[in-house]
């Protein structure tokens, strides 16, 4: 029996077309990153002028991370079920709207609210792109790619804040919301012209609902509990109990669920696929070290270092620099070499050096050190990040690939979420034990500052972010001390987690990339290869006739497994 023909043999896409149908999405993702970068240097003065407190600028990140956590595997699953290029639109409106409307806030709860709107927009462009991609470009030729989404992800992270401080110092920090709008509109009108996807056979949407309760739940009750505890009332209380007691709870009638509905949030059959399980484990790791950098290091050249907006968003290029490097050059030797596992290896140990030297900054750090430590960061995300959904693209079926790139970008993202959450929540309590500590040097500081001694004592005990730079010098020393050894211990708590993203890593096996596109596998037949049923009495010739026959042609172009790369 004759192999099928994969639908584009013969006239593969080139890479001009290649080029033009990424374009969309590449202008989605960047209008995506730029909205949330821009504010990333103005939050503390969006707080201060808010009058929120160290907890309202915690939940002002983790509300758009939590939501963008629970709403990529719903993202996911639909990209199974239904057309992806309209829910790529859908998810770049829902995102430009609620950042649009962020603008209006007269409240940190307000705020909050249309962040975490913001973020199911932003759990669509993550796990859609990834989708779509391997739509229409094979694993092997993704490296390449792959850059261009580092390069784009650098861009937006460098020019995001430093745009974010410009427009703040100019013209105040409601005009950061509304800069992604034109963007915006050009993305909408880019993908419509450019993204031609192959036609696929529509499934019978299905969406769990009880899943998206249950998770929604389960993550919710959990981040509330970590950001409050200690705060609000104690680790060891009543509410702690209810609050854990209720996640554990959701969480596992989560999986009680997922293994009984006919289409699973996040089908749990997944994790029996060990490069997915693994790439999960050490996708958390990353996410805390991404999403924690971004938000305390933002704080740490403000805070601690006396930064403006603007001089705190030129701070951290050293830090994007090192991303922007690592992931364009790695994706390109993944292209050329085909080899990927060496330098995912390079880059959680990265991580691990990032992490763990960003772990020893103060006020007075030589700036030069410190700009070291955050390009090894920046470059352990840049080897890792995006990688990670590479690898398990390259061993998911075809039906899955949705849900199996969601699955990494979702665990990723509630690692950052969590981590963000566990960090503000030790920073904060770590700036309520240090001014304990150094009451004597701040009542000499405000000894010294005769008249405006009571205005500054009253700002103090209002429990808002107070704005370090604009304070008296004998007064800015002794915060700046504060913070920078707050945020210093904070990022003690990503580094145990790189090193099990370094283990998970080494025992990630090291499969040759496909060389055949989603569409192609799927046309080939492979997607039906797990449920091909076979009459009683003719298994030999499924394991030597049409079954291998089928196998044979969507493996067709993969490079040949040598012992050494299965190992």
């Amino acid at each position: 029996m004759s192999a099928p023909a994969a639908p584009h043999e013969g006239k593969r896409m080139s890479h001009r077309v290649v080029l033009e149908a990424l374009s969309g999405l590449l202008l989605g993702m960047f209008v995506s990153m730029l909205a949330s970068t821009v504010v990333s240097t103005s939050l503390p003065v969006i707080i201060h002028d808010l009058e929120g407190t160290q907890t309202a600028f915690t939940w002002v990140v983790t509300a758009t991370l939590l939501t963008t956590a629970i709403s990529t595997p719903i993202w996911g699953k639909l990209a199974d079920l239904t057309n992806r290029k309209v829910l790529y639109q859908l998810a770049i409106v829902i995102f430009v709207l609620a950042t649009a409307a962020a603008g209006f806030s007269q409240s940190p709860e307000m705020l909050i609210a249309f962040r975490a709107v913001q973020g199911i927009g932003a759990g669509g462009l993550a796990a859609l792109s990834q989708v779509l991609m391997a739509d229409i470009i094979s694993p092997r030729e993704r490296g390449r790619y792959m850059g261009l989404f580092g390069a784009v992800m650098a861009v937006a992270t460098i020019g995001g804040p430093l745009l974010g401080g410009v427009i703040t110092d100019a013209w105040g920090w409601r005009w950061n919301f509304f800069v992604a709008l034109p963007v915006a509109v050009a993305a909408l009108i880019i993908v419509q012209r450019t993204l031609h996807i192959p036609a696929r056979e529509r499934k019978q949407t299905r969406i769990d609902y009880l899943g998206i309760v249950l998770l929604s739940v389960s993550v919710s009750l959990l981040l509330i509990w970590v950001t409050l505890a200690g705060d609000t009332f104690e680790w060891m209380s009543i509410e702690t109990v209810l609050m854990v007691g209720g996640a554990i709870v959701g969480a596992v009638l989560f999986v009680i669920t997922e293994l009984k509905v006919r289409e699973p949030l996040v089908p749990l059959t997944l994790f029996r696929n060990l490069t997915f399980t693994l790439s999960v484990i050490a996708s958390i790791a990353t996410g805390i070290a991404m999403f924690g950098a971004s938000v305390f290091l933002s704080q740490y050249m403000q805070l601690a270092r006396g930064a403006t907006p603007t001089e705190a968003g030129v701070m951290t290029i050293p830090m994007i620099g090192g991303l922007l490097v690592a992931s364009i050059g790695v994706g390109a030797l993944i292209t050329r070499t085909g080899r990927w596992k060496p330098f995912l290896v390079i880059g959680a140990i990265l991580l691990i050096g990032g992490s763990g030297l960003l772990s020893t900054i103060h006020y007075d750090t030589d700036f030069t050190l410190v700009s070291i430590y955050m390009a090894m960061l920046g470059a352990g995300i840049g080897m890792t990040m995006q990688n990670l959904v590479l690898v398990v693209q390259n061993t998911s079926r075809p039906t899955e690939i949705g849900v199996a790139s969601s699955g990494v970008t979702f665990f990723r993202s509630l690692g950052g979420t969590v981590g963000v959450s566990v960090m503000g929540a030790a920073l904060a309590t770590q700036v309520t034990t240090l001014v304990g500590d150094r009451t004597v040097d701040i009542q000499a500081a405000l000894a010294s500052l005769g008249d405006q001694a009571q205005t500054w004592a009253a700002q103090l005990q209002s429990g808002t972010l107070p704005q370090v730079s604009a304070m008296p010098e004998a007064l800015r020393v002794v915060f700046e001390d504060i913070y920078a050894t707050g945020i210093s211990r904070s990022f003690l708590i990503a580094v145990p987690f790189a090193v099990l993203s370094l283990i998970a890593i080494v025992f990630l096996p090291n499969k040759p990339l496909n060389t055949m596109t989603t569409s192609e596998r799927l046309q080939a037949g492979e997607a039906d290869l797990a449920t091909v049923s076979v009459p009683e009495g003719m298994g030999a010739l499924t394991a030597t006739g049409s079954v291998r026959s089928t196998t044979d042609a969507a493996r067709a172009g993969t490079a040949d497994r040598s012992p050494e790369q299965d190992r």
